[in-house]
């Protein structure tokens, strides 16, 4: 398993359509991929748990990929949230 936090700089946070866009890349990644706010681990791979976070700006979250490409995955993650723009 690896993990990296980072912090939510978008503006709106990682809303509806921003957080599919991510589903869609976790979705295409081979190994479990889950986020981690405060403690509350969910399944990346759902809409439903990823928006029951409420992740806002400021927020720092923990992006975990067990399995597979997790290496790659967990880069591909990473950078599309630091990349994230309205």
């Amino acid at each position: 398993m690896v993990r990296e936090s980072v912090v939510i700089t978008n503006e709106t946070g990682l809303h509806a359509r921003p957080a599919s866009e991510f589903i869609k890349l976790a979705n295409k990644m081979s190994g479990a991929v889950s986020i981690v706010k405060e403690g509350v681990k969910v399944n990346a791979k759902s809409m439903l748990a990823l928006l029951s976070l409420g992740i806002c700006k400021g927020t720092e979250i923990e992006i975990c990929v067990d399995g597979g490409d997790e290496s790659e995955a967990l880069g591909i993650l990473t950078d599309y949230i630091r990349n994230l723009a309205e």
